[in-house]
């Protein structure tokens, strides 16, 4: 399973940056930074609110976006009423690196409406929460299908000490019923499939009715058009997470509108 395979380098990859980097310079650069900005506010509005993704690439279609420029699409997203910014940061199946974060960060700042940016990631040490902070993200994807239960919950504990919110993925009853237990703030349903990465709207309507009230609920994967949104909204989505079909469209800041207005309330 490709997951499988992206964590066996994301270990051996992890090795390695620790040997550069050591935690505690990490550390001092993340309490260095401004105080994280509160992603699950942002998420709070009516309406379905709109994370948008910089993703240069991802395994299944290869290179999305020739001419990827992050800081360009941060600007675009956010001056077309973006909530939120998400930003791929695996450099060896989707062409990320913390850097793009970074520029991602300054350029929101610049734009005039300064969003959260949230770093997505397979997180799996505390190491990698620390990087997070310190290139100034003001939240984090963990991935339950990655986690076990303790380290999740740690991983969750930590997040939060340093004032960022979790995004929290799930992909069945399973796993949401093991983190619902964890009270985030945040739980994204990813209606990929992970064993044939087949994607179903109809994941998020199954899985929606378990969250606990006062979850905000992502629906991640499968967005491409306003209509989907506007399924999405009655189906109970709080925000929805898109990627591929923002770094694709001719006219990206129209696709940014056409994703809001249809989950406007």
């Amino acid at each position: 399973m490709i997951l499988d395979e992206i964590m066996e380098h994301k270990r051996a990859e992890l090795h390695d940056r620790k040997r550069v980097v050591p935690l505690t310079e990490l550390v001092e650069r993340a309490v260095d930074q401004p105080p994280p900005l509160d992603f699950a506010a942002a998420l709070g509005d009516a309406g379905v609110n709109l994370i948008a993704e910089v993703k240069w690439a991802s395994p299944s279609r290869g290179v999305l976006c020739h001419d990827f420029d992050p800081s360009y699409l941060a600007t675009i997203y956010t001056k077309n009423g973006a909530a939120a910014v998400s930003v791929l940061t695996d450099s060896r199946f989707f062409h990320g690196e913390l850097a793009h974060l970074e520029q991602v960060k300054a350029a929101v700042r610049q734009a005039g409406r300064c969003v959260p940016v949230l770093r997505k990631d397979f997180i799996f040490d505390f190491y990698q929460v620390y990087e997070a902070r310190a290139a100034g993200a003001d939240a984090l994807l963990l991935i339950a299908a990655v986690l076990p239960d303790r380290l999740l919950e740690d991983l969750l504990f930590r997040t939060r000490e340093l004032g960022m919110t979790a995004l929290v993925e799930v992909h069945d009853a399973d796993e949401l019923r093991r983190v619902v237990r964890l009270r985030p703030r945040v739980v994204g349903i990813n209606n990929r499939d992970l064993t044939n990465f087949e994607v179903d709207l109809a994941t998020f309507g199954r899985l929606r009715p378990l969250l606990p009230t006062g979850t905000i609920a992502v629906s991640e994967s499968g967005v491409h058009t306003g209509a989907d949104v506007r399924h999405l909204r009655e189906m109970g989505a709080d925000a929805v997470l898109v990627g591929e079909a923002l770094v694709t469209a001719p006219d990206v800041g129209a696709k940014v509108r056409e994703l809001i207005a249809g989950g406007a309330a």
